[in-house]
């Protein structure tokens, strides 16, 4: 007997009823740029589509998030100023504590996840305290203003705590400081293994948290390592980490099946700028279909294994997804 596997493709119908993964708008998570100011809304050059959003104008892109039905953003926050600590960061009155406070007044339904680093906010860019004599960027130094960084937005009403930072031991830091602080079932989704990526680059340009001299090597991963995410990974899990993340997504679709495979909390990927800019310059010239190919790769990526995708696609793919095909 012949096994005909063409019998299960011979319409929309049918491939939808054999269809071993699918992306769903409650997957998605979006991240947002916020500015100190009033009345700003900048668009980023190099992200066509997204922008910067000063707190006062912050609803008008909550509304189309709201209307889309995906469940929760990601906020990023710009200083009016900067210095060595990092000290808006954690500051009660700081950028992104009020944009919390604003948000879980005004869409209490969104879940806010806050990312956890001090790049946008100190001087020099980097995502620790910084040696001034050496330049070395100070692990277990850090680890305290991260943990600051964390209540502050606690108590601003985060629902999420995400450290994005890769000091060694900031899980277990702020989970110690979440916990005496009284927010023992706040989450924390750690970005485990974030890989020192060229795909960054765009990003770094709407946050304004480019490295004023070096760059991240000594503390995100090399690329070259999968077999060093799993440690990571597993570290932070023993540290506290209710989920967990990799960065970026698609050339890491490896690392995030590995992940999948071995660790039983929730899997994270980020769809990174670079790799969405990518995708609008290409599609902008005409030589891809925008739709089809960022679908493929939200499916790619849910196939490797990740439950909840962080993309600034995800306003299009809640669009796409009500559509019949894609």
């Amino acid at each position: 007997m012949k096994n005909r596997l063409r019998r299960l493709r011979v319409n929309e119908t049918m491939r939808r009823l054999v269809r071993e993964n699918t992306v769903q708008v409650q997957d998605l998570i979006y991240p947002i740029f916020v500015r100190e100011g009033k009345n700003i809304k900048n668009p980023v050059e190099s992200m066509p589509g997204i922008c910067q959003y000063s707190p006062d104008r912050l609803p008008e892109e909550l509304e189309r998030v709201k209307d889309s039905g995906i469940p929760g953003v990601l906020l990023f926050g710009i200083p009016a100023r900067k210095d060595e600590q990092g000290s808006g960061a954690y500051d009660e009155r700081g950028v992104v504590q009020e944009a919390v406070r604003l948000i879980k007044r005004e869409y209490p339904e969104l879940l806010v996840v806050a990312d956890v680093c001090l790049c946008e906010y100190t001087s020099h860019g980097h995502c620790g305290l910084v040696d001034a004599d050496s330049g070395r960027v100070l692990n277990d130094e850090t680890l305290p203003l991260l943990s600051r960084m964390a209540v502050s937005l606690a108590q601003a009403g985060a629902d999420v705590i995400a450290p994005s930072d890769m000091m060694d031991g900031r899980v277990g830091a702020i989970r110690k400081a979440l916990d005496e602080a009284g927010f023992q079932e706040r989450a924390i989704l750690a970005y485990s293994a974030k890989f020192a990526s060229a795909y960054y680059s765009p990003f770094r340009d709407a946050a304004h948290s480019a490295p004023g001299f070096g760059d991240r090597k000594t503390y995100q991963m090399d690329p070259a390592n999968g077999r060093e995410a799993m440690r990571e990974i597993e570290e932070d899990i023993r540290e506290g980490a209710d989920m967990i993340m990799v960065k970026p997504a698609l050339s890491y679709l490896d690392v995030v099946k590995e992940a999948s495979l071995r660790f039983e909390q929730p899997l994270a990927v980020y769809n990174v700028s670079g790799e969405y800019s990518m995708v609008k310059a290409a599609a902008a010239a005409g030589f891809i279909d925008e739709k089809r190919i960022v679908m493929e790769n939200m499916t790619a990526m849910k196939r490797a294994g990740a439950k909840i995708i962080l993309s600034y696609h995800a306003l299009d793919v809640a669009g796409w997804l009500g559509q019949e095909e894609f």
